[in-house]
């Protein structure tokens, strides 16, 4: 059985393809979980990939992870910038978590230019549009391997 991370998705990622195109792109979200989905098979992982609105619920998923999983990608979206509550889950868990946006956070508005999540987890990827899944893809299975 191939060792299992969970893709996480915060709050209007499930308007992808509709919201912003000229930011974040034309794919929707299970564009996405399609491509990562194909490239974690490349990488001997298996994914459970999930979307939600609510702070809390991605607290709870980040939990469950711990117990089933061997880590965790993330998009928290906007919470990355204001929840504390994340940054608490991430730092209370014992698998490694990659942060990942769509968009290149340090290029737009200042308010987005600092993630609470960010010192929380093993690295953050961002600006490389649908490609930051499969980024941090890479990266967790490369940590997860080297640890």
């Amino acid at each position: 059985m191939a060792r299992k991370v969970f893709i996480l998705n915060g709050p209007n990622l499930n308007a992808l393809g509709m919201r912003e195109p000229g930011v974040y792109g034309s794919k929707t979200l299970q564009d996405i979980e399609r491509d990562c989905r194909t490239y974690a098979e490349t990488l001997e992982l298996g994914i459970d990939f999930r979307q939600t609105n609510h702070e809390g619920v991605l607290v709870d998923w980040l939990h469950e992870a711990n117990e089933s999983a061997v880590g965790a990608a993330i998009n928290p979206a906007a919470y990355g910038h204001t929840s504390i509550a994340l940054h608490d889950a991430i730092r209370a868990i014992s698998i490694p978590v990659v942060e990942l946006h769509l968009s290149n956070i340090h290029a737009r508005e200042p308010f987005r230019h600092k993630t609470m999540t960010a010192p929380v987890a093993v690295g953050v990827i961002c600006g490389f549009g649908p490609t930051s899944y499969t980024l941090a893809l890479q990266a967790l299975a490369n940590h997860i391997k080297d640890q």
